[in-house]
């Protein structure tokens, strides 16, 4: 892209890969630490990875591809023959198209759905303060989240169903009769599983909700804010027993429900929001189970999304302007420091110029002459800033003034 910028970007989404393999390709909050560890040992200058339950990427500044693929399955179950399958290699303009638009909500499962770019803020805090996102890199992340309030602020294209957690919540409310009468347990107080409790909460009037977490104080938290019931995760069990529905939205990299835990013959619906799949399977071996990923519940649409697709044009717009002001201070950046090279050069000119002109006459008003040369040169600094501005080969214009006023490059 320039010689500051080379942006990579290699992933799995859900355009091409379906939840399992996805969730090969997937890296626990563990496994991108260590990963990022392992580009620090390389000596990476700037990287940051993400991984959620629609897709798993790495971006990286002037890093060839294929080094993070080898990363990507170094620390999750994949392999490079699968990720050749189904993944994906963008560089310069295509990976920085896509960046925005992952960011935006514009290349989400559902159209609109904003939580990724929480989880892309937490992505760049990571690599800040691991020292693996430079400054570049930094104004770049800093101008998706940019686009992306933009479009939340100016555009009607988070309206309506714009989130699993929420679609989740639609699901029950259009197929389960009663909802508001039936025991609901929430497994899993991660993101998703928090968002997908206060849209129950929002949604139903239903006081039969139970939270389970591995860590008690979470859920805890969590049911505070709501006046919702707590149990024990070794009480998962009984409570599965109990429940007409189960929301499954836990992190963990292998089933944690399985055919063995249900022991009851009414119908459950059981909804798992989870990448991998924490809901295992056999479950399907049971005649009165019926068991709900998140692949299917991003195609459920709802009356607004005919609505939102209008507003599709508006996001692109912004997205592009946003863009646009990026690749100028990007483009900026690169001349800068000759131009500020040229602007001392002439001061250091003006200040010997003055001194003889001091000498010849010694009444000379230095102050006035200061004041009117300096003037000077900001017009003349100026005009070439505009000039490398608006040229159409930076680098060679760059490399004229280098080389007309003998400015060393650096």
């Amino acid at each position: 892209m320039t010689d500051q910028l080379s942006l990579s970007c290699i992933g799995v989404s859900y355009k091409k890969a379906d939840v399992s393999s996805r969730g090969q390709f997937s890296l626990s909050l563990r496994a991108q630490q260590k990963l990022l560890e392992a580009a620090q040992a390389r000596q990476i200058q700037s990287i940051t990875v993400h991984s959620t339950c629609n897709r798993t990427e790495i971006y990286a500044n002037g890093t060839e591809t294929k080094e993070l693929v080898e990363l990507l399955c170094a620390f999750s179950q994949g392999n490079p023959d699968v990720f050749s399958k189904i993944g994906y290699v963008l560089k310069d303009e295509d990976a920085l198209n896509h960046l925005f638009r992952v960011g935006t909500g514009m290349d989400s499962q559902i159209l609109g759905d904003f939580e990724i770019i929480a989880q892309l803020k937490k992505s760049f805090i990571r690599s800040k303060k691991m020292r693996l996102l430079d400054s570049i890199f930094e104004r770049l992340f800093n101008s998706v989240i940019q686009a992306s309030k933009r479009i939340k602020n100016e555009t009607q294209i988070s309206s309506g169903t714009t989130s699993v957690s929420y679609a989740s919540v639609r699901y029950i409310l259009d197929h389960i009769d009663n909802p508001d009468q039936k025991n609901i347990l929430l497994f899993g107080m991660g993101k998703i599983g928090r968002n997908t409790c206060e849209n129950l909460v929002k949604h139903t009037r239903n006081d039969h909700i139970v939270l389970i977490n591995r860590t008690r104080k979470r859920a805890e938290k969590m049911a505070g804010k709501f006046k919702l019931i707590v149990k024990d995760y070794a009480d998962l069990p009984v409570e599965i027993r109990k429940a007409d529905i189960i929301i499954v939205a836990t992190g963990a990299e292998k089933p944690t429900l399985s055919k063995s835990l249900i022991h009851t013959e009414s119908p459950l619906l059981v909804l798992d929001l989870s990448i991998p799949k924490n809901v295992d399977d056999d479950v399907l071996d049971l005649p009165n189970v019926t068991r709900i990923h998140i692949d299917e519940l991003s195609r459920i649409t709802d009356n607004t999304l005919a609505e939102r697709q209008k507003e599709i044009p508006k996001a692109e717009v912004i997205i592009d302007e946003v863009v646009e002001e990026f690749i100028d201070w990007l483009g900026t950046r690169s001349f800068a420091p000759t131009v500020q090279a040229l602007k001392q050069m002439m001061e250091k000119l003006e200040q010997q110029a003055l001194a003889q002109h001091q000498k010849k006459h010694p009444h000379l008003k230095s102050e006035e002459a200061t004041l009117l040369s300096q003037h000077l040169i900001q017009k003349i600094t100026n005009r070439v800033a505009n000039h490398m501005r608006n040229s159409d080969n930076t680098a060679e214009s760059v490399k004229t003034i280098q080389d007309v006023f003998n400015i060393p490059s650096k």
